[in-house]
């Protein structure tokens, strides 16, 4: 009997301890979940699932795995999942209009051109620039730069080449880049041409 309570206590420790490490990725799991879904119920409601079923499963969990890494391909299964139940079966509702993005800019890498010149245009911007991007670029730009995954890394939640994982970023940043340079020379001619009517 001794042995099957400390079995059971080892049991609840170990459950206990994932539970509070899969929690220091909340806020970058709902990030990439505001990424896939544009909406902030669903958002929700997929992260829930998420540890839900990282919970039922922990335990297969190899202990040199990447929790992280694994935390997000768990969310974007149920997404595709979600997706293609939608595609077989046409919805009753609308979706929402998308939301605004959840995760904040932070300036991390300053040899990294791209971030230098987006912590210089206004963050409204940034949000609005990466909102826009394609699925398949947004998604990867959010990996990498905000939750700071590897190639490898995002290669494996992506269920795709790391190569095709690089391609992507790197059309994505440039992407970006030309997306804020526009709006930065339209903001200045629109202020410059403000500038000229008040004058007269």
């Amino acid at each position: 009997m001794a042995s099957v309570r400390t079995n059971s206590r080892n049991a609840g420790n170990a459950e206990q301890a994932f539970r509070e490490s899969a929690l220091e990725h909340l806020d970058g799991l709902y990030g990439y979940a505001m990424t896939l879904a544009r909406n902030q119920a669903e958002a929700e409601d997929l992260v829930q699932e998420t540890y839900l079923r990282a919970l039922q499963a922990f335990e297969r969990l190899r202990p040199d795995s990447n929790l992280k890494s694994w935390l997000f391909t768990i969310l974007r299964n149920i997404r595709m999942n979600r997706v293609r139940d939608r595609v077989s079966k046409p919805p009753v509702m609308a979706m929402d209009e998308p939301s605004d993005c959840r995760r904040q800019f932070e300036d991390e890498s300053a040899k990294d051109p791209l971030f230098l010149y987006m912590n210089k245009a206004k963050q409204a911007d940034v949000q609005k620039a990466i909102e826009e991007l394609p699925a398949a670029y947004r998604e990867v730009i959010v990996l990498r730069e905000f939750e700071e995954l590897s190639y490898d890394e995002i290669a494996q939640v992506l269920d795709c080449p790391r190569g095709t994982v690089m391609s992507r970023l790197s059309r994505a940043r440039e992407k970006l880049k030309e997306m804020l340079q526009d709006w930065s020379l339209t903001a200045a001619k629109a202020a410059n041409e403000a500038g000229q009517y008040e004058s007269l």
